[in-house]
């Protein structure tokens, strides 16, 4: 029997029919989980044939997951042990878990890699053991010390090579070599220099190498973190994000693109992963966007630009967040409050153009009794929305750590999961989370632990000082030139690294420029943080974007210039909160605050209607020129600029609005 087609449906017959096919499932489906390892490095991981061989390596990461939560009640060993013991199971599970090539065959763990996990496992024990010699010797270095950090240096790379390919592990040899041949070298980039003796040791021996803030924070908020976010994706809180969503958003019009936006938003700021999320959410929204109408490479970039975005939206941010608090000594809390305007006005400007989209093309949101209804919604999973509440309640208003804070609200999360059937979690659910959390642990562990090979060479050298140095002088002195070299910076070393480590190094190597142009020290790293991870949507390396076309079947390079477009707004908010830190809300009265926001929302929205060529009519290319202009003046502080951008987009909406009467196309949509 053929369906009939529901006018208020523009999907059809093609289209969804019950509410349970909008609703995606709790755990993504075989397929895209083959998908997900096709298009994301870090995912591809070993599935083993042998039942002792797999519970063995659960039982590892249920131990790490066991030692994290042990340590944030009962407090750590010394800093240097504890990130030791962190590093070496990370090292042990990516040398189980990880191909060390991409067409390895076989379900089991190949003989060198048991001996690359006994080498892991001893670079730790012997730090153990010789801890307190160590201390009494003040720095002078033994044989062993030198061995042993030798074996973690070329372990490190190893690790970081199969979880993150070539290019981060290579630009870590490179800083190594600069280390030792910096004596040889021209200009600025000229040192001392140091031998290999020297090099291990500090890697090894001190916390400014591979232990450094970065393993600091990865193996303290970060760890916690995600194992929080395991616990949440196991009561159900990805389905609960989507349904919440399409449930709001699902029945306006280009209503999938908003539910991609809402939920990509919400869940890429929990579990950090841009590529997983794009996979996962996409596997999803991607094909409900393609039903009713829109292009399956404009479909894939409001996936993409979405899931890269989460990374900046509080109350989690991922993890970066947490690494920029330590960086800048500031609470976290702090961190995600200057953050909540500019993430948000990224997201409008996103909203705005799949909704532009959606009325210059005709196309229809989801028919609402197709929908599920927001009351079922909340009576269903609305309780797991407790522990993201008590989470912010804890970092914002309780006054304890952010380690005790995440350890308690993942204890909350499992209270709150068992208030209903359909999300309740068994004994075997709650130790897989512990698994999955360490599981997910590694790949930002192993960058953290190899771009601590770049940040001690840094440190050891200097060479973070002289480049900042440097891009002051190229920039002349002057703010803007120099805000645009190290945006053009940021997006190169982005382009190849995960957003963590591109933000450590880009921290490290760029933001001192900013601070020493007189810029404040949390808009200078929120700069360099919004286009290291900006580059995931920046061809011609947008993984992000590619991931996305993997899954919608588009261009993989058309998906990606798409998704720049659509991301527009996260390449202009943080020149904004550079000059204007009001954005931040850093030093302000609320009247200039409220002002601010709302000149930067009529600047985004004016950006978008440009970018996206529609205005209540088609717009030619005057009519963009002049949004784009107003929308610069209306982002650019100070009176008479505000003036002239509200001048200009009046002028531009007054034309339109006539244009549009005359057509007999003047009218205001639902959204």
């Amino acid at each position: 029997m053929t369906p009939t087609k529901d006018p208020a449906d523009p999907a059809g017959s093609s289209g969804p029919t019950k509410t349970a096919e909008l609703s995606p499932s709790d755990e993504p489906s075989p397929e895209m989980q083959e998908r997900l390892k096709e298009l994301d490095r870090e995912s591809r991981t070993r599935e083993f044939d042998s039942k002792w061989l797999a519970w063995t390596v659960g039982a590892i990461a249920v131990g790490l997951s066991l030692y994290h939560v042990y340590t944030s009640i009962l407090g750590t060993p010394p800093t240097l042990l504890h990130r030791s013991i962190h590093v070496a199971v990370i090292l042990v599970l990516t040398f189980a878990l990880h191909y060390w090539r991409a067409h390895e065959k076989g379900k089991g763990i190949p003989w060198f890699d048991w001996i690359l996990m006994a080498a892991a496992v001893s670079t730790s024990v012997y730090l153990v053991i010789s801890y307190e010699d160590l201390v009494t010797r003040g720095g002078n270095a033994t044989t062993l010390d030198i061995v042993f950090g030798a074996i973690l240096i070329v372990l490190v790379l190893e690790a970081a090579r199969r979880v993150t390919g070539w290019f981060l592990p290579a630009l870590a040899v490179l800083f190594l070599v600069y280390a030792y041949y910096g004596r040889s070298l021209p200009g600025f980039l000229k040192h001392r220099g140091y031998d290999w003796d020297r090099i291990a040791t500090h890697m090894y021996t001190s916390v400014e190498g591979v232990f450094s803030t970065a393993i600091g924070v990865s193996s303290t908020y970060i760890f916690l973190f995600i194992l929080f976010g395991a616990f949440l994706q196991k009561s159900g809180m990805g389905k609960f994000f989507n349904d919440i969503a399409l449930a709001l958003a699902g029945q306006t019009r280009g209503g999938p693109a908003k539910v991609a936006v809402i939920a990509s938003g919400f869940l890429g700021s929990i579990n950090g992963s841009a590529i997983a999320n794009v996979v996962t959410t996409g596997a999803f929204t991607i094909p409900l966007m393609k039903k009713i109408g829109y292009n399956k490479n404009f479909a894939g970039a409001v996936e993409s630009a979405a899931s890269v975005g989460g990374q900046i939206l509080p109350p989690v941010m991922g993890a970066a967040a947490f690494i920029m608090a330590e960086n800048l000594g500031i609470p976290y809390g702090q961190i995600a409050l200057v953050a909540i305007v500019p993430a948000l006005l990224f997201y409008l400007g996103i909203i705005i153009q799949v909704h532009l989209r959606a009325t210059s093309q005709g196309l229809e949101g989801i028919s609402r009794k197709n929908l599920p209804a927001v009351g079922a919604v909340l009576k269903e999973r609305g309780h797991l929305v407790l522990p993201l509440l008590f989470l912010i309640y804890m970092l914002f208003f309780s006054g304890t750590t952010i380690i005790f804070s995440a350890m308690l609200t993942i204890g909350v999360t499992i209270l709150a999961a068992q208030v209903r059937k359909t999300t309740r979690m068994s004994i075997r659910q709650i130790v897989e989370a512990l698994r999955d959390g360490a599981f997910t642990a590694v790949s930002v562990a192993i960058a953290c632990a190899c771009v601590g090979l770049v940040v001690g060479v840094a440190s050891l050298t200097g060479f973070g000082v002289k480049l900042a140095s440097t891009i002051v002088d190229i920039g002349g002195g002057m703010l803007l030139p120099t805000l645009l070299m190290t945006a053009f910076a940021c997006l190169i070393l982005g382009m190849g690294l995960p957003s963590i480590p591109a933000y450590i190094i880009t921290a490290t190597m760029a933001a001192p420029a900013l601070t020493q142009m007189g810029v404040e020290p949390i808009a200078a790293h929120l700069f360099v943080f919004y286009f290291g991870l900006f580059a995931n949507i920046t061809p011609p390396v947008a993984l992000a974007s590619f991931a996305a076309a993997g899954v919608s079947g588009g261009s993989p390079m058309t998906t990606g210039f798409l998704s720049l477009r659509l991301a527009i707004a996260g390449f202009i908010v943080p020149f904004i909160f550079v000059y204007d830190p009001a954005l931040l809300m850093q030093d302000v009265t609320v009247g200039s605050a409220l002002l601010v926001v709302l000149t930067a929302l009529i600047g985004i929205a004016a950006l978008a209607a440009a970018a996206e060529g529609h205005f209540l009519v088609p717009l030619n290319w005057v009519f963009r020129i002049l949004l784009i202009a107003g929308a610069l003046t209306m982002l650019v502080p100070g009176v008479l600029t505000d003036a002239i951008g509200v001048g200009v987009l009046a002028l531009v909406v007054i034309v339109v609005g006539v244009i549009a009467q005359r057509k007999g196309q003047l009218r205001w949509s639902a959204v």
